[in-house]
């Protein structure tokens, strides 16, 4: 079982600034052509959906979508939102609470983006969650998620000086926040994700850990979850940092089902 949500994710002041710090999420573009344009998606398992920002351009587009995120505060912002009346939200892990929320006939597509595939650092966890999604698909279904490729070392751009930035957020002011690595051990990047509200001086801080698969072994773990690598792929927003991993639920049962 994955650790509890993050401050950044599970603090409801952080929560309810998060999209206004990072409003460019263009990056979901793709996930929406490839899901509903290239897979003719009818209904999707969002999970990691955070504030909701993709589970809504999903059902905006007519996809019936469940999105799942244990951190509760996250799940709040997203309810509040135009639109959200029309995406089921379930607070949970994909692979205990979420479990209910599945059709029982199972959904088109499962997702994961943005760095939803790297917070689950444990291989127990991680196999748990592949083993969910496949559990949710349909035979026939794919999973969709992305991973930043760990031999381009993102992370070597992760510094207060490239990342702090100060926003003007409604009802709040200015907001100010950075990212700062705090430790690099073997595929392991910890990094502390400050944040400043200057009209009371108040400072909230997130530590956060993500772990930088290499591509051999994501597919073998893929494979090791009953499921089949259908492609592998430049992220077309940012290549040559992540790949884009789609596999389907092949019929019959997995050869590792739990």
């Amino acid at each position: 079982m994955a650790s509890a949500p993050d401050p950044i994710f599970g603090d409801p002041r952080l929560a309810a600034v998060y999209d206004a710090l990072d409003p460019d999420r263009s990056d979901l573009e793709v996930y929406e052509r490839i899901v509903v344009d290239e897979l003719g998606a009818r209904s999707v398992l969002d999970i990691g959906c955070g504030t909701g920002t993709f589970a809504l351009m999903l059902a905006a587009r007519g996809v019936a979508v469940t999105g799942v995120d244990p951190a509760a505060a996250s799940v709040d912002v997203a309810q509040a939102k135009p639109g959200a009346e029309a995406v089921r939200w379930v607070v949970g892990t994909a692979d205990a609470t979420a479990a209910d929320a599945f059709p029982a006939a199972g959904v088109d597509v499962v997702t994961m983006t943005a760095n939803v595939a790297q917070v689950f650092l444990d291989d127990l966890d991680w196999h748990a969650v592949l083993v969910a999604a496949r559990r949710a698909l349909r035979t026939g279904g794919t999973l969709v998620f992305e991973s930043r490729r760990p031999e381009r070392q993102a992370w070597r751009e992760w510094t207060r000086e490239a990342t702090r930035h100060v926003v003007d957020v409604p009802h709040e002011g200015a907001v100010e926040e950075w990212v700062e690595v705090t430790d690099v051990d073997g595929q392991f990047v910890t990094f502390a994700s400050p944040t400043i509200f200057h009209r009371d001086g108040a400072r909230i801080d997130s530590t956060s850990t993500l772990r930088f698969r290499p591509r051999a072994a994501i597919e073998r773990s893929l494979v090791a979850a009953g499921l089949e690598l259908v492609d592998v792929r430049d992220a077309p927003d940012r290549p040559g940092r992540e790949w884009v991993y789609l596999a389907r639920r092949p019929a019959g049962p997995a050869s590792s089902p739990s």
